[in-house]
């Protein structure tokens, strides 16, 4: 097992063979022009509904939405 990198939503390890999302991010305060990236399983684990990915595609809409509410 060859460890990739590591899910920034469930912090478990991203594995050789499991499918994953690249999110680039873009933060001028930390580095610049330069962007960063967060990664995520893109599969469900057994016994989950959704992957991670979708989870945090769900977390980020809800605080968009309660953003704009505001």
């Amino acid at each position: 097992m060859i460890v990739y990198w590591q899910c920034d939503h469930c912090k478990s390890s991203i594995v050789s063979g499991q499918r994953w999302v690249r999110e680039k991010i873009y933060e001028p305060t930390l580095n610049g022009r330069y962007p960063s990236y967060h990664r995520y399983h893109a599969e469900r684990f057994a016994g989950q509904e959704v992957s991670c990915w979708e989870k945090h595609q769900v977390e980020r809409e809800i605080a968009r939405t309660t953003a704009y509410a505001a």
